[in-house]
Order: C-alpha cells, then structure tokens, then sequence
C-alpha cells in the first residue's frame, strides 16, 4: 500500500508543492487507486498529483469522508479529469444543508448539487460499513462513540422546516487490512478519532494498529482531550501517527512529545509507504 497526500494545509519546507486547506489523498492497494476526498479546489490537487506522477485518469474510486467543503471542494474539477464515470461513495446525508452562523450564515458543506455530481461520477450513498476492495473498508457511520469524544461542533442543518444541530453522522474513514496490522485513514474525526480506531478494529478484526493517518479535529480542544487522545492511542498499540490538517499545533505537540520519530507532520507531497 502507498498514500500519496495530495492536499493538505502545510506544503512543507521549500517545497515545490502547494497547500491548501482542505485533505485529499490517494490511496493504492491491491492494484487500485482511491482518491479520498478533494480538497476545496482541484488546481492545487492536479498541480501535485503531476508532480508526483501521477494521472487522474488512473483513479478507480472516490471517497468522501463527509460533507465539507474543505473536503469535497475540488470533486467536480477532478472528476472532470478522470474522462469517466467514477464510482464515489459517500453518505447518504452528503448533500444536505450544513452552514454556520457565527460571524454570519454560511454554508459550510459540499459547494455542488447532487445532480451536479451525477454528470462526472456514479454515487453510491451508504451509511453501511462495506468492503471497497479486498481488505479495503468503509467504516460506515460512527454510532458507538468515546464519552469525551461526545459534542458537536456549532454547525447546523434544516429539518423540517426548522434549525437543528448537526450531529455530522456523515463523517466516515477508510480502515485497511496490511501485513503489518491496521491502517486507518480519517478526513477530520468529527466522529471522534480514538472511537473511528476502535470501531474499524472490530470491524476488521485487526488487533494491531499500523498508523493513523489523516486529521484529527483537535485544534479547538482541551487539554485533557487531547491528553486522552493521546493515551487511547498508546493503549490501543497504534505504532505511528501522520497528521495536521485541523489537529492543531497543541496537539500535534503532544504526539510528537509521546510518539517522537514516529509522528509524523503530514504535508503535501508526502508519500506514505
């Protein structure tokens, strides 16, 4: 397995790759390649994948981890380079009203239509856990969750008729079966990382943790969260860490303090073997 990070807020030192806001990877295993997420625009995503050599039109599978627009932004620009119709899949809730309202109203979700993305790729909306390709997961919807990984952020979505919190049941990783134990990458854990670890542990029935890749959503959270996060992580044996994104400078510092040459600052371009 190889994870090339597309996308990613930090373009690392004099690099020639660009950043952006947002996370996108591709990820080969078994002969495949799945784009997880696309940023929020597809230039900078082209841009590197160029770089690194690597063509569009070789892409077999979208996944997107949920909603936001940091995370979806730049589907349609790279769908539209794929010259095909590429299978994506998603949660079912993808489409919906998401938006803030603090310092004003603004939709935060995925800035197209859902008839806007049946024109370049074939959606296949599920909240169930299913195999992509052979070792290769979904790990579906979250429902069993960390107690302090509990909370939602202040972000909101209309049902019927009226303004509700959006609990963000649309937030899903990929969970992958190596030799050399579990590999789970996340798009930002709004559904709480250590609870997304646990769930594809025994959904794979892996007990060993290889690395968990992606972002975290720690940049807002208190220290003992984090101090949690942290400990869970040691617990559970997870041998390496890759992240940025939205984890935060206080976090990251804490697993670099707890995990040492084994945290690794992810940053666009990086290829993870």
């Amino acid at each position: 397995m190889k994870i090339y990070t597309l996308a990613e807020d930090y373009a690392g030192y004099e690099s020639p790759f660009l950043a952006q806001h947002g996370i996108s990877f591709l990820i080969e295993y078994k002969g495949r390649k799945v784009l997880f997420d696309a940023g929020q625009n597809a230039d900078p995503i082209l841009h590197n994948m160029e770089l690194l050599g690597l063509n569009p039109r070789d892409i077999d599978y979208v996944f997107l981890s949920h909603c936001h627009y940091d995370h979806t932004g730049g589907l349609i620009g790279i769908l539209k380079e794929t010259g095909r119709k590429v299978p994506i899949v998603a949660h079912p809730t993808i489409f919906r009203k998401h938006f803030v309202t603090k310092p004003y109203l603004r939709h935060v979700g995925i800035p197209f239509r859902r008839e806007e993305v049946e024109k370049y790729g074939e959606l296949f909306l599920t909240a169930e856990p299913f195999q992509i390709i052979e070792g290769m997961y979904s790990t579906g919807e979250i429902t069993e969750k960390e107690e302090f990984e509990r909370g939602s952020l202040e972000v909101y979505t209309l049902r019927d008729g009226r303004i509700v919190v959006d609990e963000l049941r649309d937030d899903m990783s990929i969970a992958v079966k190596t030799p050399e134990g579990l590999v789970v990458v996340s798009g930002c854990s709004h559904a709480g990382i250590v609870s997304i670890v646990k769930h594809s542990m025994r959904l794979t029935g892996e007990k060993k943790v290889r690395a968990v890749i992606g972002g975290f959503h720690l940049i807002d959270a208190g220290e003992e969260r984090i101090r949690r996060t942290v400990e869970a992580f040691k617990e559970l044996g997870v041998k390496e860490v890759y992240t940025g994104h939205c984890t935060g400078l206080k976090a990251e510092a804490a697993f670099l303090k707890a995990y040492g040459d084994r945290f690794h600052k992810l940053h666009a371009g990086m290829v993870i073997m």
